[in-house]
């Protein structure tokens, strides 16, 4: 287990530049993908889909984010982590701009796009914190990052039904294309000093990328000890009910339960306001504990529970409990990202954070695919979405399992 030492004599205010660095990359990012299912009424209806196939969508974006984090180790160690993440969001912007035609195949290169572009964000984002987070702050530092997921999620929410109100929706999300790039210009200034330790003649070639040797090298760091392994497979679970979360609340709401586009944006909103909330209190109660693996073991249950009270709510319940349930999925289903990031850090292998978290993530994002296909084909084949809640919900009693197995035991 690996637990960096503080540098004799460096300021802690080394991290806050970073932190604001990755804190506004990780908003900006998780906005353009929420943009995706924010607007799925809008662009099913262009193109004739059906509702379930924003599930599809998701999972195929997340297949591009796998793609990044098996083979993109070298990119980050040749390009450094603010370049990475740069670079990432130039892809999602163009990936949005694709969202505009009435093709679900320009919709499916969007989402492979913006997927793409999302796949550095875990391991430069943690490279670039674990090396100047305080240890004693650590967890809540990756947790005030990971809050960036939440808040592009409150801004999506808001931000394009306002627009759709005042413009036709293809140029409202051409409008949106600009904030990556305010976001790559932002962070520049920081961008040679938080680099500075890149590899210039590392090799990124086609070769190199694709052989198994670097393919392969995530997976092996994160399985290099039980814990990650538990975390590995606790994290799968976890977005199993994440992802389905994301996909699917404003489509459910607009299918299943009749609201307008403004009314259930607003309830993904709330969703997702409350997971600012939630990742800082979580990665604050973790640091007091001491341990982020207890508070992870608390929220699977949690995120059970909640999941499946979605399966209760139906047309008559008043909007007011819908709005107090997504507000309760936003802490217990989409806050564990921050504790769970760090403690992959906090147990990796010496020197090799990215190619761990990089391992970890891949294995997470598998969760994020099977979850929103798995929820679209539940809910074909029994024409309602309860079952398919309580499916998720089944995923968050297997994260506890996962993570309770080596309760006890020496990390």
């Amino acid at each position: 287990m690996q637990d960096d030492e503080s540098r004799p004599g460096e300021s802690q205010a080394l991290w806050l530049l970073p932190l604001v660095a990755t804190l506004a990359i990780q908003t900006t990012m998780s906005f353009l993908a929420r943009l995706v299912p924010t607007c799925a009424p809008l662009f099913t209806a262009a193109t004739g889909l059906a509702p379930e196939s924003v599930g599809v969508f998701s999972g195929f974006g997340t297949l591009g984010s796998i793609v990044v984090l098996a083979i993109g180790t070298p990119l980050i160690r040749r390009f450094g982590p603010i370049r990475s993440l740069q670079a990432g969001l130039l892809l999602a912007g163009l990936g949005l701009v694709l969202l505009t035609p009435p093709s679900w195949l320009a919709i499916l290169a969007a989402n492979i796009l913006i997927g793409i572009g999302y796949g550095p964000s875990a391991p430069a984002g943690s490279e670039v914190l674990l090396r100047h987070a305080p240890p004693a702050h650590r967890t809540l530092i990756f947790s005030l990052k990971q809050a960036g997921v939440p808040l592009g999620g409150v801004a999506a929410g808001l931000a394009l039904p306002w627009l759709v109100a005042r413009m036709d929706w293809r140029d409202a999300v051409l409008l949106l294309a600009a904030v990556p790039l305010l976001t790559v210009l932002l962070v520049q200034p920081i961008r040679a000093s938080v680099d500075a330790g890149r590899v210039p003649d590392q090799p990124v070639g086609l070769r190199v990328l694709l052989a198994p040797s670097n393919m392969m090298a995530p997976l092996r760091f994160a399985l290099s000890s039980p814990v990650l392994r538990r975390l590995m497979a606790a994290g799968a679970f976890f977005a199993i009910g994440q992802g389905s979360l994301f996909a699917f609340t404003v489509t459910w709401l607009v299918d299943s339960l009749g609201y307008d586009l403004a009314t259930a944006g607003f309830v993904f909103a709330v969703t997702q306001g409350t997971g600012i909330f939630g990742r800082i209190a979580l990665g604050w109660i973790s640091d007091r504990w001491g341990s982020g693996l207890r508070t992870l073991r608390w929220n699977a249950l949690a995120m059970a529970a909640t999941m499946s009270g979605f399966a209760f709510v139906d047309a008559a319940t008043p909007l007011l409990a819908v709005c107090l349930l997504g507000g309760l999925a936003g802490i217990t289903v989409s806050s564990w990202n921050g504790v769970h990031l760090a403690e992959i850090a906090r147990h990796a292998p010496a020197g090799r954070i990215g190619e761990a978290t990089a391992g970890a993530s891949l294995v997470t994002f598998l969760g994020y695919v099977a979850g929103p296909i798995g929820f679209a084909a539940l809910s074909v084949a029994t024409g309602r979405y309860d079952s398919a809640f309580l499916a998720v919900a089944a995923a968050g009693l297997a994260a506890f399992a996962a993570l309770a197995a080596g309760r006890g035991r020496p990390a």
